[in-house]
């Protein structure tokens, strides 16, 4: 039977996660780690490759059920139970995480969960708050980190971990340092091309919104969405 000491060094994912951290180990990785060995015809990592390929993603197997495992060449019904374990723990915390993620249901409920967020900081940070289509939240994904005037943040990189998620709308978010969340002409126009590229991918961006401080926002709010300014649906 053919384990992780077979493959050579420079292949072996817990050589790797050792060296460069366990979030540096792709999916195909993580899921070999688990498995731990292979059959006496493929190594663990060409059945984690298989099983994957298969998947698609972590949200599809984790609804797998043990004779889809065993489908796979190299599974038994003792690694398919395996698995199954390890599935059931994902889903257990992927309902806790439903039940306790924080509501993002209006441009205020975003500014009370992000101004704790970006207090202190000196520098413009972007982030993505991606949705299911109940509205639930996915994940919060920082998207960059910038200078002390600016973050720079791409579509591509913005709407990457959405896909991956095959979230069905996003809330885009970052920070002014100044405490003054007007937008900046490269705000609204980072918001002009987030917005063509939801349309091209398919995807609700909500709102954009920037957040400040309550002392230093013109408005005295603390924020500004481009949603409630009509700068989103106009384009």
């Amino acid at each position: 039977m053919k384990s992780m000491k077979d493959l050579p060094e420079n292949e072996r994912p817990q050589e790797k996660m050792e060296s460069e951290g366990v979030s540096t180990l792709d999916d195909t990785e993580l899921l070999a780690l688990i498995m731990r060995s292979g059959t006496r015809n493929a190594n663990v990592l060409g059945i984690a490759s298989e099983i994957m390929k298969e998947a698609i993603s972590w949200h599809n197997l984790v609804r797998w059920h043990q004779e889809d495992f065993m489908r796979i060449k190299g599974i038994g019904r003792a690694k398919a139970n395996q698995l199954l374990v390890v599935m059931e723990i994902a889903r257990r915390i992927m309902k806790q995480e439903y039940a306790l993620a924080p509501t993002f249901d209006s441009p205020e409920s975003v500014f009370n969960h992000f101004k704790s967020v970006v207090l202190g900081l000196e520098v413009e940070k972007f982030w993505a708050l991606y949705f299911d289509t109940k509205n639930r939240l996915l994940r919060r994904k920082e998207i960059s980190s910038g200078t002390v005037s600016s973050s720079i943040v791409h579509p591509r990189e913005f709407f990457k971990e959405g896909v991956r998620l095959s979230a069905t709308s996003v809330i885009a978010v970052h920070n002014h340092p100044s405490g003054n969340p007007s937008p900046s002409n490269a705000d609204i126009d980072t918001t002009r091309r987030l917005n063509e590229a939801a349309r091209i991918l398919g995807v609700d961006l909500l709102d954009h919104i920037i957040i400040g401080s309550l002392n230093n926002d013109p408005s005295g709010r603390g924020y500004y969405s481009f949603r409630e300014n009509g700068m989103i649906s106009q384009w």
